[in-house]
């Protein structure tokens, strides 16, 4: 399991993608920071996120980001976001894989194929789970909200 500088996973994820942002009273910027999980909440393969905000820029600095998942199988294991009291929203913005859910530790999984402009929704009790399925980067769009 090969992992990459934060230079070539912003090489390689720009061939499918703009990664501009434009922060109110901010001039035009790109990524800010790459993270690297490996494995990501005991899923396989390596994810990265793409920040695009700096820490204080957003009341909850985990707002946007990009998740990319480069490889084929790649995946982010089920987790929630309930300790966190967040809400999380998926946009799939290249490629394809499988989104999957359950209502708390011990519910039935449900699986969906994910592609391009679909958007998933989880909410704090409900756990997660997303995995590369095809030869193409699987990159979505993170929108993480906190539940007053």
């Amino acid at each position: 399991m090969q992992t990459l500088e934060a230079n070539q996973v912003i090489e390689k994820v720009s061939q499918y993608i703009d990664l501009d942002v434009v922060p109110f009273g901010q001039d035009k910027r790109s990524v800010v920071r790459v993270d690297t999980r490996k494995p990501m909440y005991g899923g396989e393969g390596v994810v990265y996120l793409l920040q695009m905000f700096d820490v204080d820029e957003l009341i909850n600095n985990r707002i946007g980001c990009f998740m990319v998942f480069l490889n084929k199988n790649d995946q982010a294991g089920f987790h929630d976001h309930g300790p966190r009291n967040e809400e999380e929203v998926y946009v799939v913005m290249h490629g394809e894989g499988m989104y999957s859910d359950k209502a708390g530790v011990d519910g039935e999984v449900r699986e969906t194929k994910i592609t391009k402009g679909n958007i998933t929704a989880v909410s704090k009790e409900g756990f997660h789970s997303v995995q590369n399925t095809s030869d193409e980067p699987l990159i979505i769009f993170v929108i993480t909200t906190n539940k007053a």
